[in-house]
């Protein structure tokens, strides 16, 4: 199934996230093997009158870089809006740093958005964003850390004096193809897709039927979709799931299997029926309100899902992906294996799969989607 691939990542995923919090917590520990410092030994000794804090300033310590020269490159992005928060593309957004050199203009894409990558870090840079009927927008200065993904909020800009209204015309195609490719670039820690997850969910425009395929087909031939094919497959293996045999021959069938299962899953929850049934096939994040809200969105995720009109429905699309999917897989599963509990079983496993993926995408794994944590 394809939330069997889904889930296998999002648990790899939880774990080195928890493996690495765990890590840095036994770092800061002190070591106890080491025997204490004797105080009493040295004798005190009359500092200067200066402050301790300008010392600190002054004296870097030993092997550490200052942010200015840190090599690491920084991402300065941001959604050019008015103030009702309607978007306005091609407004021209000029980034200006520290020196002529660090000057760099472009124009925000027809979703409003804007992205100046390879900045430098620790350099103070300052934002104009002017549109015609809109007076310029000016931003503080912006100091980035290295590596960092910032995001520039409330980029909104107010009607000239003279001006009562505009009226900007936008493709939704397009703004919908912008927002795709966006979200082509969440990766869980920098490798792992997260392409059907909406973190700008106020913004999202409905997807087109070719959209719907691109995507799927983006996610089939993932390396880390077949990745995770083959450790499922080693697990099927280990466990002796299935009525396959065991050795190469075995593993061979289990992967293609388990590598079928995914495609057909994707391909028809993903993109056929969501285009049959003009049904939005992402997940679109909440991330504000109670945890309680947040925990009822998530678990209703298999079981509603958003229209390309925009209003709630039921997820005949992600439902029936999976029902399709497990009904094909009688075709080359063992026949030991085949049969209706098959079907319906997968089908239940695949909700619950969906369910506590849906949760752990709610609550944890924004955290770990570099190119989402600045998305508003």
């Amino acid at each position: 199934m394809r939330h069997r691939l889904v889930f296998a990542t999002v648990f790899v995923s939880v774990f080195l996230f928890l493996a690495g919090s765990a890590g840095v917590a036994r770092c800061q520990q002190p070591d106890s093997s080491q025997p204490a410092a004797d105080v009493s030994a040295t004798p005190a000794t009359t500092l200067p009158d200066a402050p301790t804090a300008a010392v600190d300033q002054q004296t870097p310590s030993r092997g550490a870089k200052p942010p200015e020269n840190d090599a690491s490159p920084t991402d300065l992005n941001g959604t050019v809006t008015d103030e009702n928060g309607d978007l306005v593309p091609g407004a021209t957004v000029v980034l200006e740093g520290a020196s002529p050199a660090d000057r760099q203009t472009q124009d925000a894409n027809d979703n409003g958005f804007f992205n100046f990558p390879g900045l430098k870090a620790g350099v103070p840079y300052r934002l104009t964003i002017s549109a015609k009927g809109f007076e310029n927008w000016v931003s503080p200065p912006i100091s980035l850390t290295a590596g960092q993904f910032y995001g520039v909020s409330d980029v909104k800009l107010k009607l000239a004096g003279n001006v009562s209204s505009v009226t900007v015309y936008s493709s939704t195609e397009q703004i919908a193809t912008q927002q795709v490719e966006l979200e082509e670039q969440q990766r869980i820690l920098g490798f792992i897709p997260n392409f059907y997850v909406v973190y700008d969910s106020k913004n999202a425009v409905p997807l087109t039927t070719k959209l719907k395929f691109q995507m799927a087909y983006r996610v089939a031939i993932d390396p880390v979709s077949l990745g995770g094919a083959a450790f499922l497959a080693g697990i099927d293996q280990a466990g002796d799931s299935l009525n396959y045999p065991l050795g190469a021959k075995g593993y061979g069938e289990r992967f293609g299997a388990t590598y079928a299962d995914g495609v057909t899953d994707i391909m028809f929850g993903g993109a056929i029926l969501p285009s049959l049934l003009h049904q939005d096939p992402r997940y679109f994040y909440q991330g504000t309100g109670t945890v309680k809200s947040r925990l009822r969105h998530a678990l209703s995720n298999p079981f509603i899902c958003r229209g390309d009109n925009g209003k709630l429905q039921p997820n005949y699309s992600s439902l029936g992906g999976d029902l399709i999917s497990s009904s094909i897989s009688n075709i080359y599963y063992p026949p030991s294996n085949r049969g209706a509990g098959l079907v319906f079983g997968n089908l239940l496993i695949s909700t619950g799969e969906r369910e506590v993926s849906s949760v752990i995408q709610e609550f944890v794994l924004r955290r770990l989607t570099p190119s989402a944590k600045n998305q508003n």
